[in-house]
């Protein structure tokens, strides 16, 4: 599902009491959608040919925080796409909104039945639900996908449960969260690629650091990743988007121990690259592993293999054309 020229403007409600403008009478995609991967796509994909069969708006209706980091505490789970990064690869699918429901104690406590009810019903007035076949709700996640759809049948409208999604085509693994989370705490971005079915990607502000980069002759972009990140610490070949635009480079993820052993900050370098980037909003995308990040006895050591990684990240970015670094869901 691609947006179309002149798409509407994207939709980006929270907690609404009522169906938001724009959203009222939609498909709703319904799910936590961490990651936005494969599987998510398909189940937007389905959703989206409904709302198009139907006449009506898609939206994906998801919760924050996520229902882990509910029960066992903040930044439990490793977050693959953070509130701002979901909204911006689902706007990228070309639905029309995002519904966020705060998942609270009162949440939780809900019954399926009541879930669909006071939720789906009578909050958001939902024409139609597709979900994925792991998709469970109401208290103690009593709702199963055939319990969703005997719900929906009583209350009047479909209920559409998309089929497990594989990585490959040919492969034995299903595009999940949870293998997508183990394959980058693994520094596996390749293979985290395959299950989102575009590179893994850490959105944020560049801010001010050291400037350690600038001294070493490596100027670099500081972002500090969200809390619960987990991505293997090291040094990965890059491309970064700033205003639309694909600049490739080299990252470094981690704790800088040859400096400080700080926390933990993603420094990205871009080798065509000048001008002040302090303050804007950059997208960086990983697109290969170089090496683990290692601790140095001396700067000029470290700018001795600085010198390397930059070399093995053009080479691995000189495989990689750009268009396959685009996420599938741009169109």
């Amino acid at each position: 599902m691609t947006a179309p020229p002149h798409a509407k403007r994207f939709v980006l409600a929270v907690d609404p009491a009522a169906p938001p403008s724009g959203l009222e009478g939609a498909v709703i995609a319904i799910g936590n959608f961490d990651g936005v991967h494969r599987g998510h796509a398909a189940v937007i994909e389905r959703a989206g040919a409904l709302a198009n069969k139907l006449g009506r708006p898609c939206a994906v209706l998801t919760f924050e925080p996520h229902p882990t980091d509910f029960f066992r505490g903040p930044n439990t789970i490793f977050r693959l796409t953070p509130l701002a990064a979901k909204a911006r690869s689902l706007e990228r699918l070309g639905v029309d909104g995002m519904i966020v429901v705060p998942f609270d104690a009162a949440l939780a406590s809900l019954s399926a039945e009541d879930f669909v009810s006071d939720v789906l019903v009578r909050r958001l007035g939902v024409a139609a639900i597709v979900a994925g076949y792991d998709f469970h709700f109401g208290a103690h996640r009593s709702g199963s996908p055939d319990l969703l759809k005997e719900i929906g049948g009583r209350r009047g409208f479909p209920v559409d449960i998309v089929p497990p999604i594989l990585a490959d085509s040919d492969g034995p693994m299903a595009a999940s969260s949870t293998a997508t989370r183990a394959a980058l705490e693994a520094g596996d971005v390749e293979g985290a690629a395959r299950l989102l079915g575009r590179p893994y990607s850490i959105l944020g502000e560049v801010i001010h650091g050291q400037k350690l980069g600038r001294t070493l002759g490596f100027p670099t972009a500081n972002l500090v990743p969200d809390p619960s990140c987990r991505l293997r610490h090291g040094v990965y070949a890059v491309r970064v988007e700033v205003e639309g635009r694909l600049y490739e480079g080299a990252a470094s993820y981690g704790r800088r121990p040859t400096f400080d052993d700080g926390p933990a900050l993603l420094e990205a370098y871009l080798f065509d690259f000048s001008g002040d980037l302090y303050g804007e909003t950059i997208e960086v995308l990983f697109v290969g592993w170089i090496r683990p990040e290692l601790k140095f006895g001396s700067a000029a050591a470290l700018i001795v293999q600085m010198k390397d990684d930059v070399a093995q990240a053009k080479d691995i970015l000189g495989a990689i054309p750009p268009a396959a670094t685009r996420s599938t869901d741009d169109g």
